[in-house]
């Protein structure tokens, strides 16, 4: 592997950005010799001449401006690694880098992640959605800033990782109008032999409705489960079965897939975590996050 030599670079690029070896000299307080033999080594490095001499000038070879481009490019990433590890403003957008659990309700999600939307510098906001199990794997590996889950992680899996609750929520349950006026009367006991939309197996509202239903002895028919949320909404709004969301976006799941909230199971919640890399949370926008969920979204 070719290794370039970035003392030779930046030689060569304060040469171009002053002008001339003289004033380059004076920039770096080193002697002039010494830069033109750096400059002919990254010259015999690259193949080619970077530049030429016109009159008293140097001007860049076409070779000269392509290396000059990528040399500004890295000079500039080295001082924004500079204010990053020290704290200071870097002037490049802060990214937050979120995983989203599969069979977190999207509507939550959007919730909790509207404040980063709205912060006060500019940020740029990836979003993936995978399987906890995954999201979590990536977060040790530092890959993402944070994951948005309705599960911890587990004491005995090896992430170091730290789950910080955002807020809880009871579960509603919905259905599509005709299904909703059909149950509405009977509800909970109308659930048994009606067609229902469960969440997969693996997840936390999956438990707590499984325990729900045995409680009260009820027997629908499970015809679908699910890992996304949102795919299973779809399938409730086309009149497929009876479905569960958070109580806390009720409002917004009516409305947006045309549904009506049969009722509200107040044993069945479910919790919401950011999970970070760290005990305590740095990321500015995180911190904005969980703070204005707190408040605004769960009112704790």
């Amino acid at each position: 592997m070719e290794w370039l030599n970035y003392h030779h670079l930046q030689y060569f690029w304060t040469v171009a950005r002053e002008g001339g070896i003289a004033a380059a000299s004076r920039k770096l307080h080193v002697g002039r010799p010494s830069i033109s033999m750096q400059l002919k080594s990254l010259e015999a490095f690259f193949g080619a001449p970077l530049f030429v001499r016109r009159g008293r000038y140097l001007e860049l070879t076409d070779t000269g401006h392509l290396v000059y481009g990528y040399a500004e490019d890295i000079f500039r990433s080295g001082r924004e690694l500079m204010d990053a590890v020290r704290g200071r403003p870097t002037g490049r957008p802060l990214t937050l880098r979120v995983g989203i659990a599969d069979v977190m309700a999207k509507l939550v999600a959007f919730q909790l992640l509207q404040p980063a939307l709205d912060f006060d510098e500019q940020l740029a906001l990836e979003c993936r959605e995978d399987h906890p199990s995954r999201l979590f794997a990536e977060l040790a590996m530092h890959e993402l800033d944070l994951v948005l889950s309705d599960i911890t992680i587990a004491p005995g899996i090896d992430v170091k990782a730290y789950n910080h609750l955002i807020g809880e929520s009871t579960t509603t349950l919905f259905a599509a109008p005709k299904l909703a006026r059909r149950l509405a009367r009977r509800f909970p006991d109308s659930l048994s032999g009606e067609p229902f939309l469960m969440p997969s197996y693996d997840t936390a509202i999956r438990r707590s409705l499984d325990a729900w239903l045995e409680e009260l002895d009820l027997h629908p028919v499970i015809v679908g489960e699910f890992e996304d949320s949102a795919l299973l909404k779809v399938f409730g709004q086309a009149g497929r079965g009876i479905f569960p969301a958070p109580t806390v976006v009720r409002d917004q799941v009516a409305k947006q897939y045309g549904v009506r909230p049969l009722g509200e199971l107040e044993g069945v919640r479910e919790r919401f975590y950011a999970i970070s890399p760290e005990r305590k949370i740095k990321h500015p926008a995180v911190l904005q996050i969980v703070a204005r969920a707190k408040r605004e979204i769960f009112g704790t």
